[in-house]
């Protein structure tokens, strides 16, 4: 089966989530035993100058949710920032992995050539998608998906690689 556009980032976003789902439990269930109030995980950030871990949570979402309107003429759902509590963070998770499951893998057919052009405030960059997805989507949301990891481990979380690494069999 060769590789396509959505074989490399559909299921990718879908297992992505699923492991942050996991990381998520983990972590609930490490402030209920420990007493901790579930506010300091979710406000929880590594540096002063980082978005929190409901932050991760949300750029998370919005990249890969975003990927797809840019690659295919989709119409993709536009979710608020106002998460305020884990159960808001897996309710998010849910609709963005329920989105990914109306994606076709026809909808991304031909996405590979697609020209991609972001702004930013004092530069823009144009990719095709094949780059757009795989040099700048892909590390973007696993960046996220990882420092979600690194807040709740650096809390306290007992987690490892295999709670990252799930869904891979």
């Amino acid at each position: 089966m060769p590789l396509t556009m959505h074989t490399l980032s559909v299921p990718a976003f879908t297992r992505g989530f699923s492991a942050l789902s996991g990381l998520l439990d983990k972590a609930e269930a490490f402030a209920s035993e420990s007493g901790l109030p579930l506010s300091e995980l979710f406000d929880a950030r590594l540096a002063p100058d980082m978005l929190p871990l409901s932050g991760q949570v949300q750029r998370a979402s919005d990249t890969s949710k975003n990927a797809i309107a840019r690659l295919t003429t989709l119409e993709v759902p536009r979710f608020p920032d106002d998460e305020r509590n884990f159960d808001d963070l897996r309710q998010r998770i849910g609709k963005t992995v329920a989105f990914f499951e109306t994606v076709k893998p026809e909808d991304l057919e031909g996405s590979e050539s697609r020209e991609v052009t972001l702004s930013f405030p004092n530069f823009k960059m144009t990719f095709s998608g094949e780059d757009y997805l795989l040099k700048f989507v892909l590390p973007n949301f696993y960046f996220h998906v990882t420092t979600a990891y690194a807040i709740l481990r650096h809390k306290g979380v007992p987690i490892g690689k295999s709670d990252f690494i799930v869904g891979l069999g």
